[in-house]
């Protein structure tokens, strides 16, 4: 267990080292200078010597190398800069704009795993075919679906044409019900979609028919045997889905006109504020690195398999294993 939390460790720090190298080297590429924008309108007005000071306060005339390793250095030590625009530290900004975003996020994240869980049970389940394939359609339905579109019909269904819920604004609780339900609508279907076909998988595994055999009911055999190991590949996405809900709230936040991460960076895109996007990049792989990292410590208390001898890492594919009740039903 050791050696293989360790390799997961050194995995996690090379992946956040990689996102912000890749940060890096992406926003000083963009066509534009910094300064510039900085500047605004009166950029014009400004001399070419000015323009220089301006670049030499904020570092931006040193060779690319040097400031990469000077930023990389500071970063290690918890100082990420400051803005290019408002002057304030990244940490500060950031810090500001992480609890709006975290609580439709962790609202999102419920009802996602909720929908689609429920959905993919429900599909399995029942004995009515023509229920089953309706039910099977809808995941690739909310996944085609545009986050954008569908946040502008909650908001006319429900802020407009049934005026229950406020449209835009963090005025309390009830604004974070319309932007969770459009973040959660992509990622319950891709969960959806994932968790049916593991579960139809698992039910034709022999295992099941042994369950069937021993006089298991309905219910037992898809929740106590079935579900524990079809959760298996669910479980792997979670990263996924916390990407897919970092990323979303540039959307929902835009539509809704909420504060946070998401409209923090899409503002500092447009201005080119370099700082606070890279800060932005290193919150978000290190939600993904975490996300990951307790996935990797739920994995082996599910399946033993996935240790191999010496406590070394096997493939996170396993197939199908006999859950504890299964083991008494079939020994």
């Amino acid at each position: 267990m050791v050696r293989y939390l360790g390799i997961r460790l050194l995995q996690a720090v090379g992946v956040l080292w990689a996102a912000y190298t890749v940060a890096f080297l992406v926003l000083y590429a963009l066509p534009g200078d910094p300064v510039s924008l900085l500047a605004g309108a009166d950029a014009n007005d400004i001399s070419p010597e000015q323009l220089d000071a301006l670049r030499a306060q904020y570092g931006l005339d040193r060779p690319l190398v040097v400031q990469y390793l000077d930023q990389l250095a500071a970063a290690l030590h918890g100082d990420l800069g400051r803005s290019l625009v408002s002057g304030r530290p990244v940490t500060e900004v950031i810090g500001e704009a992480i609890p709006p975003t975290a609580a439709i996020a962790s609202a999102a994240l419920v009802l996602a795993v909720g929908f689609g869980a429920g959905l993919a049970i429900l599909a399995n389940y029942t004995r009515r075919g023509w229920l089953a394939n309706v039910l099977l359609g809808l995941p690739p339905l909310g996944v085609a679906i545009p986050a954008f579109w569908f946040g502008l019909m909650l908001i006319q269904w429900f802020s407009f044409t049934l005026p229950i819920l406020p449209a835009v604004g963090d005025r309390g609780p009830a604004s974070i019900v319309l932007p969770a339900i459009a973040l959660a609508l992509p990622t319950g279907a891709m969960i959806a979609q994932l968790l049916s076909k593991s579960l139809a998988t698992t039910l034709s595994e022999p295992y099941v028919d042994t369950a069937w055999a021993k006089g298991a009911d309905r219910a037992r055999v898809h929740l106590g045997h079935a579900l524990k190991n079809a959760a298996l590949p669910a479980l792997t996405i979670t990263g996924l889905i916390v990407g897919q809900l970092l990323s979303g709230t540039l959307v929902t936040e835009t539509v809704f006109s909420r504060p946070g991460l998401g409209r923090v960076t899409a503002g500092a895109v447009q201005q080119q504020d370099v700082p606070v996007v890279q800060g932005i990049v290193l919150f978000a792989a290190a939600a993904f690195v975490i996300a990951n990292l307790l996935v990797d410590l739920v994995y082996p208390l599910l399946d033993p398999r996935i240790l191999g001898a010496g406590g070394r890492a096997r493939s996170r594919t396993p197939g199908p294993a006999l859950t504890p009740a299964a083991r008494e039903e079939t020994s």
